[in-house]
C-alpha cells in the first residue's frame, strides 16, 4: 500500500520544519516567479492580491480529471482564488480574475485542513489542490494539520508551472503528483496571453525539478489510481499558439520520451479571448487537423504514455461555472 510521502516527512519533523521555511519566503514574497517582495503576512498585497490566509472558491469532489486521478469515487478538488497567471483564455476566470469578489473567500488555513479530511471522508481519491502556486505555503500548512488529523490520501500540486524551483525543492515529499499545465513554447506568447515575460524558461526549470523528484514512473494501485508521480498536461490552443510541438519535443529530449502526457482538446475561446481583438487568434476552438499535428507530435517523439481528450467532446465538457461553488462542474471529460 503506498504511503503518502507527507506522513514520512510527518513522522521525522521535516513537514514542520518545511512549513516554516516556506512562510518565511511569504515576508518579502518570493513564492512564485513574480518575486513580487511584499509583506504578505502583514496583509501587504502585490500581483496575485492574495495575503496570508488562502482564498478558496470551491472544494468538490470532480470527475472530469484523469481517469487515474478521477476514479470512481472523485478527484478532491479545492480551487484556490486568485492566480499569478492572467491568462486570456482561463476557463476559470470567475476565480482567478476576479479579485474583490474572491476576498469573500478567504480562509484561515485551519479550515483548509478540514476542508481536505471532509473530502477524504466523503471517498475522493486524492486531494488536488487547483492554481497553488501563489498559496504554496499556506498548502503545505495545511497539509501538516491535515496529516495530524488523520489525512492519508495523495496530494496533487494542479499548477500552471510557473513554478519557484525554490518553492518546488521545499515542497519534495510534500506533494505526491505533479499535475503541471505546459503552455507556451514561445516567450511571447506567454506574454501576449498570460502576462509574464518569461514563461517558458521558468516553466521548463520547474518541469526540470518535478522530473528530478518524480522521474518518468507513475506509481499506480491495484485500482489503477496514480498516487505517485509526474503527468504533464499540454492544451492544444488554436493557431499553434501553445508551440505544443515544441514543447512536446523539449520534455522528450531534456526530461524522458517516458514522460506521462495529458494532451488536451477542450479549449474553447472564453474570457478577453472571446471578445478582444487583440487575441483574434485564440478567438474559435482547434480544427481537426490541429489536433492531428499534436498527435502526430506525440508520436513522433516517442511519448506514448498518458491520456489524449476526445476532440469532438472535449471542448463541450470542461465548462465550469464557479457561482455554483457546491457543483461548478456539470459535465465530465473524456480520456482516451
Amino acid at each position: 500500500m503506498h504511503e503518502p510521502g507527507y506522513l514520512r516527512l510527518l513522522e521525522t519533523g521535516e513537514l514542520a520544519d518545511r512549513v516554516e521555511k516556506l512562510y518565511a519566503l511569504l515576508r518579502a514574497c518570493t513564492v512564485c516567479p513574480r518575486d513580487c517582495g511584499n509583506d504578505r503576512l502583514a496583509g501587504v498585497l502585490a500581483s496575485c492580491a492574495s495575503g496570508e490566509n488562502p482564498i478558496v472558491s470551491s472544494f468538490t469532489p470532480h470527475f472530469g480529471e484523469e481517469p487515474s486521478l478521477s476514479g470512481t469515487r472523485g478527484a478532491g478538488n479545492i480551487f484556490f482564488g486568485n492566480c499569478n497567471l492572467r491568462c486570456v483564455y482561463c476557463q476559470n476566470y470567475q476565480i482567478s480574475q476576479d479579485y474583490p469578489t474572491q476576498k469573500t473567500n478567504e480562509v484561515s488555513v485551519e479550515r483548509l485542513a478540514e476542508m481536505m479530511l471532509s473530502l477524504q471522508e466523503r471517498g475522493c481519491h486524492n486531494i488536488g489542490f487547483v492554481s497553488p502556486t501563489h498559496f504554496a505555503p499556506q498548502m503545505a500548512r495545511a497539509v501538516l494539520l491535515a496529516a495530524r488529523g488523520g489525512l492519508r490520501v495523495p496530494i496533487v500540486y494542479n499548477t500552471n508551472a510557473y513554478d519557484s524551483v525554490e518553492v518546488l525543492r521545499l515542497l519534495e515529499g510534500i506533494v505526491d503528483i505533479y499535475l503541471p499545465d505546459f503552455k507556451y513554447a514561445d516567450a511571447g506568447a506567454g506574454s501576449l496571453y498570460s502576462k509574464v515575460p518569461d514563461y517558458p524558461a521558468r516553466a521548463r526549470a520547474a518541469l526540470v525539478e518535478m522530473f528530478r523528484q518524480k522521474g518518468s514512473r507513475l506509481e499506480m494501485d491495484d485500482e489503477g489510481l496514480l498516487k505517485s508521480g509526474l503527468l504533464v498536461r499540454v492544451l492544444v490552443l488554436p493557431n499553434g499558439a501553445a508551440g505544443v510541438a515544441e514543447s512536446l519535443s523539449w520534455i522528450a529530449e531534456t526530461l524522458s520520451p517516458n514522460v506521462a502526457i495529458s494532451l488536451m482538446a477542450q479549449y474553447y475561446p472564453i474570457h478577453r479571448a472571446a471578445s478582444n481583438e487583440k487575441y483574434a487568434a485564440l478567438g474559435r476552438s482547434i480544427t481537426d487537423g490541429e489536433w492531428a499535428q499534436a498527435l502526430a507530435a506525440l508520436e513522433s517523439n516517442g511519448l506514448s504514455n498518458g491520456y489524449q481528450q476526445e476532440l469532438d467532446t472535449a471542448n463541450r465538457y470542461y465548462r465550469p461555472d464557479f457561482r455554483h461553488p457546491e457543483t461548478p462542474f456539470r459535465d465530465i471529460r473524456d480520456f482516451q
